[in-house]
Parts: structure tokens; C-alpha cells; sequence
């Protein structure tokens, strides 16, 4: 595991994409352009856009593409944000039906200048899809809406099929992000509320920016008290020179042993991998969801 925090040198060979060729990747293009609409694949560069358009899926960004937050590893774009697009729900849902999504992932910039942090632009959506194409699935990664439960619970009556929310990195690491540490707490208790109205979990990592072994098992610790079911584990990579440097790029093998690591916390999926990302085969672990929810800790009975 990591030894030294001092950037790496230049990417390694596993790390490499081809240019986006495939027809179906000037589909999405074409339908994500048509509709006005933002993608998480392409504003936070995603390096399986590629893939993941040449099998026609794709992750909506909603409330637009500027974020109110300055998180230190991300390439979304930062400061202020345009006003809601009251159309948008309806786009997204057209765009699924274009798609022909079974399954669709829905994402946003983080919104702190709106009231509710645009929990309701969120419900809207999810309620848009299941009125469109009602055999559509949904997964939602959201931001943490500042702490405030109401917001949450606008989403979370909505009734996703998936709620998503990243901890990104181990606590200890927060400071490197731009982050305060009690965000790590906050994040825990969203997915824990999430769990206990009985909605199926699911959280991400990013690996590479100085984390240790024992931050990484804290974590998965951590998320198993709150019962989360599904896990997503990737590597960090710098989107520009001003982001925070890259300390270590793990090889594929090491992403292996994470993954087992993780597993033996009762995790009912884990996808972990140099180029895995949020919703990098959301369908499949989703589909993955078989035995009864887990309790969360200090409430089976």
C-alpha cells in the first residue's frame, strides 16, 4: 500500500483508453445534445465514456454542470450555478425512452445555493422516468444536501431503486479533498437513513491520493455499520494540474485484494478496478441484490 505522499510519475499501461469510435457513442452524443442535457461522463472526464456509450448508458448530470463546492479532485466546473431548468425531469425521461434504458443513473452537481439543495429537482426526475418509461430502473447519486433530512426525505419518497452516496475517500483523507471530516459522519448518516426506509445502498472510493491499508478497512467498516450493500472502489486520477496530485496508482492485482478486503465486510457487491467509477456496471450490481437487506448494526433484532 502507500509508503510516501509524493505524486507518481506518468500514468501506467492499465490506465490507457481508446478514443470513443463506437456508432452508438455519437448516438448518446447525439440524444444527450438534442435534449439539452449534462453528463457525469463528460464533465468529470470519466475515462469509461467510451465503453459505457458504445453500450448506450450513460449517467445524467442534473441542475446543471457548475458546482457550488470546491472538492480538490473533482473536474466539474466551480462557481455560480445557472438557475433550475423546470424541463429538465421531462428531458431526462425522454432521453431514457431514446435510450431505451433499463436502467438509468442520475447524478447532479452539488447545489448549497438552493434551499433544499435540489432535493425536489431530484424527486421530479425520478417520477418523470417512472411516468415515461415506467420498466426503468433508477439509481440516484446525490450530494449530501448539508446535513438537512427533510431534503433527503423528498428524495428517498421518491423511491429510487438505488440510492447512492460517495464517501470518496477515508475520513483521514477529507482534508486533502477540500472537505471538513464531519462530512464523513454526515455521508454515513445519509446512507443510513436511506437504509432504514428500507432502500437498497450504495457508496463509492476512489483510491491513489495517500490512503493506508487501515484507512481503507476503517471505511469498509464504517459503511457495514450502516448496512450498505453495494460497493464501488477506483482509482483517483488528477483531471488537470490544479487538482490534487496522484500519490500512488494501485495495479490491477491490488485492486483485487481490495476488493476482497471489502467483501469480507458483507458487502453484496463490489466493483473495484484502476477504471471503475460510480456507476460503472450499475445494472449488474444491482441485479446482484438477493438475500434480505442487512440490518444495521445495533438494530437486528
Amino acid at each position: 500500500m502507500v509508503k510516501h505522499d509524493r505524486p507518481v510519475g506518468s500514468k501506467p499501461r492499465w490506465l490507457k483508453t481508446r478514443i470513443p469510435s463506437h456508432p452508438n457513442y455519437f448516438a448518446v452524443l447525439k440524444i444527450v445534445r438534442e435534449n439539452n442535457l449534462h453528463t457525469i461522463c463528460q464533465s468529470a472526464r470519466c475515462p469509461n465514456i467510451g465503453h459505457c456509450w458504445a453500450e448506450k448508458t450513460a449517467t445524467f448530470l442534473i441542475m446543471g454542470d457548475i458546482c457550488t463546492r470546491n472538492c480538490s479532485f473533482c473536474a466539474v466546473a466551480k462557481g455560480t450555478p445557472r438557475p433550475l431548468n423546470s424541463q429538465e425531469p421531462k428531458s431526462v425521461a425522454k432521453a431514457a425512452r431514446t435510450m431505451g434504458l433499463k436502467y438509468a443513473v442520475i447524478t447532479s452537481v452539488t447545489r448549497d445555493d438552493l434551499p433544499d439543495g435540489g432535493a425536489l429537482h431530484f424527486a421530479q426526475t425520478i417520477r418523470a422516468i417512472r411516468k415515461l418509461t415506467p420498466q426503468t430502473k433508477v439509481e440516484v447519486l446525490i450530494p449530501d444536501f448539508q446535513g438537512v433530512i427533510d431534503s433527503l426525505k423528498t428524495v428517498l419518497e421518491a423511491q429510487p431503486d438505488v440510492l447512492n452516496h460517495n464517501l470518496e475517500v477515508p475520513e483521514r483523507i477529507y482534508p486533502r479533498i477540500n472537505r471538513p471530516p464531519y462530512f464523513f459522519k454526515r455521508s454515513l448518516e445519509i446512507l443510513q437513513s436511506a437504509k432504514e426506509a428500507g432502500l437498497i445502498t450504495k457508496s463509492g472510493l476512489m483510491v491513489g491520493l495517500g490512503e493506508t491499508e487501515k484507512d481503507l478497512v476503517d471505511t469498509f467498516e464504517a459503511l457495514s455499520k450502516v448496512a450498505c450493500d453495494l460497493l464501488t472502489i477506483g482509482q483517483y486520477l488528477q483531471p488537470t494540474k490544479n487538482n490534487y496530485p496522484v500519490i500512488k496508482y494501485y495495479s490491477p492485482r491490488e485492486f483485487d485484494y481490495l476488493k476482497k478486503l471489502a467483501l469480507d465486510f458483507g458487502f453484496q457487491a463490489v466493483e473495484s478496478g484502476p477504471l471503475v467509477r460510480s456507476s460503472y456496471h450499475a445494472a449488474k450490481m444491482a441485479d446482484k441484490i438477493k438475500t434480505p437487506k442487512r440490518e444495521i448494526e445495533g438494530n437486528a433484532p
